[in-house]
């Protein structure tokens, strides 16, 4: 079946209940596929954007990683969890204070920007080698690092207490948990993530997403499904190379540009625009690396074998 599908990305959307390694078994044992990832965890409890990268593609998830993410989420005030939401054990309770939309929204604007954000015990976040739930399970209790993360909005949508409904703009490795954590903190009652919907990673948008149950009832039809490698790197800017040029780049050397362009990551493209890989420009902008090589180069010169 492999040999048949072109490697690529499924944009799913994720039910509440599985964890995302779930959802990657799942489409392993529909595909016929073993080489299946994802580029984003979401907890069991949080629903929406899950993009699993497929063969090949899954040499790109750093790229899909890198996205702004986007939620609706339902914060319950009033109520502190172990895990900071609604699948933890209760370990305290406060009164929640009377407050006014509007007195609301002046405290979540209050996160927006750049914050030092602590991620909570249960979480895939490493300590000396192990992850953090591990310990947690373990009865250990340990601070993890902060580390900056950026909330590039943090809008109120709805109030009727104790529960609020926000959109969420965060930068990758946010956890919207220990966001609801603090506001809860800020307010002084407590608080915890009800409910998670992931709306947005990078460009890939959950009304775009096909719902697990339905790729999984699709047959052998699912490769419809599957967005190209090209679509996983349309957040790179293209750069297109004459096909000598694009050939030795595919064996893995270096090129020198004709012409100096910006240092950083680019989409490789041949001359007739078959995507070669990523590359990265360097020295002064006229030397590109090989970073992936994402082609066969027997695909991109023939007339080179033949000569």
């Amino acid at each position: 079946m492999m040999g048949r599908t072109k490697p690529g990305v499924l944009n799913i959307d994720k039910p509440a209940g599985m964890t995302s390694h779930d959802v990657v078994a799942a489409v392993r044992r529909h595909t016929g596929i073993r080489k299946v990832g994802h580029a984003g965890t979401l907890d069991p409890l949080a629903t929406g954007v899950l993009l699993v990268c497929v063969g090949q593609a899954t040499r790109v998830v750093e790229y899909l990683q890198r996205g702004q993410k986007e939620y609706v989420v339902r914060i319950r005030l009033g109520e502190e969890t172990t895990t900071y939401d609604a699948e933890g054990e209760v370990v305290a309770r406060h009164e929640v204070p009377a407050l006014t939309a509007h007195e609301l929204r002046a405290v979540l604007q209050g996160f927006v920007g750049e914050v030092m954000q602590q991620p909570p015990m249960y979480s895939a976040v490493k300590y000396r080698g192990r992850p953090l739930y591990k310990l947690a399970r373990e009865g250990k209790k340990i601070e993890a690092r902060k580390r900056p993360v950026r909330i590039h909005a943090f809008e109120l949508l709805r109030w009727e207490t104790p529960d609020l409904e926000a959109r969420v703009v965060c930068s990758p490795g946010t956890y919207v948990r220990s966001l609801a954590h603090d506001v809860g903190v800020a307010l002084g009652c407590g608080a915890h993530v009800q409910a998670l919907r992931r709306t947005a990673s990078g460009t890939w948008r959950v009304e775009d997403a096909i719902p697990l149950e339905v790729f999984l009832a699709s047959g052998e039809d699912w490769p419809r499904y599957v967005h190209g490698l090209r679509a996983a790197l349309s957040m790179l800017p293209p750069l297109v190379l004459e096909d000598e040029m694009a050939y030795r780049f595919a064996l893995g050397q270096r090129v020198r540009l004709e012409a100096a362009v910006g240092r950083g990551e680019y989409r490789v493209l041949s001359a007739d625009e078959k995507l070669v890989g990523v590359g990265r420009v360097m020295d002064e902008g006229a030397l590109l690396a090989p970073h992936k090589v994402l082609v066969d180069p027997q695909m991109l010169l023939p007339e080179v074998q033949e000569g």
